[in-house]
């Protein structure tokens, strides 16, 4: 199968970005190995990451993008795995939500590849790391391993920044998609026609600002997704003196007064937030920092969420922390979706390094 590099756009081949609880494929990941970022030479990250594809494979296959060094170690880790593929590819970082395609299908089941621009998370002035070249790569070299074609677009994004309801709607936030790190050069309006090209979308749902301290600039999956069509989970907390209140509260209340793209009205859930959470001095001190990396220090507040989970086939894998809200959390979620089956993950050493689950994960729609 070949991947061809197309000129046009989904939304004018018919093609649209499916909800996550759309039947899948598989789910792609990356392998964490920068030293920068994950402590103690990433070996807890790694070990966390196997957690996560072991809980998926339960329900559908996983192919997992690693670099030379680290291939040979990666498939001794899942020698005895079903349902694993290690694959070399490499990347500047494990977060394949973002660097990975947007998978879009059209109404004959085809599948095709949207391959956003990726800057990590700010470019030169406020990005993450430099460089990013072989991020920016990832979603080009997973649809020639599949055979899907490919709409790589004129602008940047990553997939965390997006959440679509499979009907025409998709939910961002200002801070991130609006923010002069990404696409200066557009304004609010050119911004909604891209993902209106691109998903196949309808309506775009804003709100202001996701979990704070999010390094990503406020990504909508770690504080808000759908569930199913016209209702949302959004991360929350009760406790008015925390920064989170004000947020949440204002997403809420500006949420509950918005329809879809199909004019319902919008159904929202709340989901606390663990925590607060805070990088431990053992934590930071594991990690070794770079020129041109990232900064993690003791006592920095990390951005947890309950959000950040992922949908797959007849199930959702969602972070645990070792805090009070994690039971509370999951039996929301098994309320809220009783056909899927509720797999708690440990979250932790991903989210020290600046995500969880759905930040690591890119699902695959099945054509």
């Amino acid at each position: 199968m070949t991947s061809r590099t197309l000129n046009t756009t989904p939304r004018a081949d018919g093609f649209w970005m499916p909800a996550e609880w759309a039947p899948q494929q598989q789910t792609w990941m990356l392998w964490p190995e920068r030293p920068d970022n994950w402590r103690l030479g990433a070996k807890p990250a790694q070990q966390a990451f196997i957690n996560v594809a072991r809980a998926i494979a339960r329900f559908q296959p996983v192919s997992i993008g690693v670099s030379a060094a680290q291939y040979e170690n990666a498939c001794l880790q899942f020698a005895a795995d079903e349902g694993v593929r290690v694959l070399e590819i490499s990347s500047n970082d494990a977060w394949m939500r973002d660097v990975g395609p947007t998978f879009v299908r059209n109404a004959a089941g085809e599948l095709r590849g949207v391959d956003w621009m990726f800057n990590a998370w700010g470019g030169l002035h406020s990005g993450l790391y430099f460089p990013w070249d072989r991020d920016d790569q990832v979603a080009r070299k997973v649809l020639q391993v599949e055979g899907k074609d490919r709409y790589r677009t004129d602008f940047i994004l990553e997939g965390g920044s997006i959440h679509v309801d499979g009907e025409g709607t998709v939910l961002v936030t200002e801070a991130c998609l609006l923010h002069p790190n990404r696409n200066p050069e557009l304004s609010r309006g050119e911004i909604e026609q891209r993902l209106c090209d691109y998903l196949s979308v309808e309506k775009v749902l804003w709100i202001a600002e996701g979990i704070y301290e999010d390094e990503t600039n406020d990504h909508i999956d770690n504080v808000a997704c759908f569930i199913r069509p016209g209702e949302i989970a959004l991360g929350w907390t009760v406790d008015e003196q925390d920064p989170q209140f004000a947020r949440s509260k204002a997403a809420y209340d500006h949420l509950i007064k918005q329809t879809d793209a199909q004019g319902r009205s919008l159904k929202v859930h709340k989901i606390p937030v663990p925590g607060p959470l805070f990088i431990t001095e053992d934590e930071a001190l594991g990690v070794d920092p770079v020129a041109d990396g990232m900064a993690r220090s003791a006592g920095q507040r990390l951005a947890g969420s309950y959000i950040n989970f992922l949908f797959v086939n007849g199930g959702v894998i969602m972070p645990k922390f070792d805090d009070p809200m994690d039971e509370v959390a999951a039996q929301l979620l098994r309320d809220l979706l009783p056909e899927h089956e509720i797999v708690q993950v440990p979250g932790r050493e991903i989210l020290l390094g600046g995500g969880n689950i759905h930040c690591i994960t890119q699902q695959q729609p099945s054509a």
